[in-house]
């Protein structure tokens, strides 16, 4: 059967690796919604979001908060593209769209009598400008236990607080990481993927999202937007 995804992003967000070679065309993270589209119709997924040139800054907030609703209730999982400028660093993450989202996303949500249950929430990490995940993904950073490190401080608070949140950690038997435990199993409800790592085999990742949605209770869930 097929799943509806939900996908939150910054549409505007130039700071990813351009998906041409030409000096004439610009790259943003809708370039690459675009192409997850195209990626999940391949794999019988329906995509739900904004279409192109839909921008919800145009609408009222109650107006939103309700396109909002109607967008995520009857969607299974969200993808949140995680991209290097997706943040806007001087405003509040109650007034930017993506914790909103994910909040929504992370809730019961009730419509016409009936109620949805809490999607499951993946992130999809783009590539920066210069082709590297490092801003928030950082490779075999030991070579003890060849670990990776996930810059959890870049993100928006709601995606930082549902990542490492199992109500039962388990952490490696490493002492080479500076006091930094290093977690082992679905130590996240909100996991992280690469770009190129999602497009080559994303039925496997969005199961794994299903899976872990299926498991919520295992984990201390952050629903509420505020300052950290």
């Amino acid at each position: 059967m097929a799943r509806k995804i939900f996908v939150s992003y910054k549409y505007g967000d130039k700071a990813v690796k351009p998906l041409t070679e030409s000096w004439f065309d610009t790259t943003t993270v809708r370039d690459y919604v675009t192409e997850l589209q195209t990626i999940l119709s391949d794999n019988n997924e329906i995509y739900k979001g904004e279409n192109d040139g839909e921008d919800l800054s145009d609408f009222k907030d109650s107006t939103i908060e309700s396109k909002l609703r109607d967008k995520i209730f009857d969607s299974s999982i969200t993808i949140v593209m995680i991209s290097k400028e997706m943040k806007g660093f001087w405003a509040d993450e109650k007034d930017q769209w993506i914790p909103w989202e994910v909040s929504y996303s992370l809730r019961e949500l009730s419509k016409n009598g009936r109620k949805s249950k809490p999607n499951g929430v993946l992130m999809v990490v783009l590539p920066d400008e210069n082709g590297s995940y490092d801003y928030y993904i950082r490779e075999k950073t030991c070579p003890h236990c060849d670990c990776r490190t996930l810059m959890t401080s870049f993100l928006f608070g709601i995606l930082r607080r549902n990542v490492f949140n199992n109500k039962d950690l388990l952490e490696l038997d490493c002492t080479n990481h500076n006091g930094n435990p290093v977690y082992t199993g679905k130590h996240s409800y909100i996991e992280s993927v690469k770009w190129d790592d999602f497009k080559v085999s994303p039925t496997l990742y969005l199961d794994q999202c299903a899976e872990l949605k299926d498991k919520i209770d295992d984990f201390n869930i952050s629903k509420v937007i505020h300052k950290d």
